[in-house]
């Protein structure tokens, strides 16, 4: 191992390693239930700004844009833990999430099962209740 890979992998400075398009995942789960509540990106400024304001700041790949959670739907999320994975590829946040945290308006972007069906796979609802009408909100 590396010196630098040993300070990435075990030394206690934060050194998030990006992408090529200057990402980082990021696992977002209820803090109370750990339900993971949905899967996204942060560029260096939505970490930046996750770290200084305790709300969940993401980089949306579609959009080319920055965007703090629920600035248009109202369901945000306040992040009580923050983790980085062990090469720093990937953060872990646990979140007091109000409301649906997918755009979907499920508490979960997470509401679809997947079991074999003959040589495929099939997707089956499970947990799918809508919190909210995404048209309401996002005005679609």
């Amino acid at each position: 191992m590396s010196a630098h890979s040993h300070e990435i992998e075990e030394g206690l400075s934060f050194q998030p390693r990006f992408d090529a398009a200057g990402l980082v995942t990021c696992v977002a789960t209820d803090a109370a239930t750990g339900d993971v509540l949905m899967v996204a990106h942060m560029n260096d400024e939505a970490l930046r700004k996750t770290i200084a304001t305790g709300e969940a700041w993401y980089f949306s790949r579609s959009r080319n844009a920055l965007w703090r959670k629920g600035e248009t739907s109202g369901q945000t999320q306040r992040v009580v833990e923050m983790r980085a994975d062990c090469d720093q590829d990937a953060v872990w946040i646990r979140v007091e999430q109000v409301g649906a945290a997918c755009h979907t308006g499920r508490r979960s972007c997470f509401y679809r099962k997947v079991e074999s069906e003959g040589p495929g796979a099939k997707l089956v609802f499970v947990d799918a209740e809508r919190l909210l009408d995404p048209n309401d909100v996002y005005k679609k």
